[in-house]
């Protein structure tokens, strides 16, 4: 998917539930996602209230603005949603991350649980 200069900086002045809305839309669309990972090749977390989140995106454009502060070492991983389901999932469930769903400008996006994320990704996928 390539998004033109204009999609980016659109999006990028939504809400963090607008841009939640879009991300899902798009992750059905398109059945990818994007995340990042450390110089480790490891999922790179943040924390919230004691939190800890795995930051997600709908394409690789959004990740640039969030990847300072700490994130210098880390790079934008794709993801078809297999993968996601069979590799990210479990750890995700097991860990009890939560999912920062497109934050911007290292400014936290709209946090949710696994639970909530496959129940919205489901009834997105269910309009197909």
């Amino acid at each position: 998917m390539t998004l033109s200069k204009k999609e980016v900086e659109s999006v990028l002045k939504l809400s963090p539930f607008e841009r939640y809305q879009y991300f899902i839309k798009k992750v059905a669309d398109y059945e990818e996602l994007w995340t990042i990972v450390d110089d480790k090749n490891e999922l790179a977390l943040s924390e919230i209230d004691n939190n800890q989140m795995i930051s997600l995106w709908s394409a690789s454009e959004y990740i640039q603005s969030n990847l300072g502060d700490g994130w210098e070492n880390c790079r934008s991983l794709k993801l078809d949603l297999d993968s996601f389901e069979q590799d990210i999932m479990p750890v995700i469930i097991e860990n009890e991350y939560l999912l920062n769903v497109f934050s911007v400008n290292n400014k936290s996006g709209f946090v949710v649980s696994i639970s909530e994320f496959i129940r919205d990704l489901n009834e997105e996928l269910n309009n197909y």
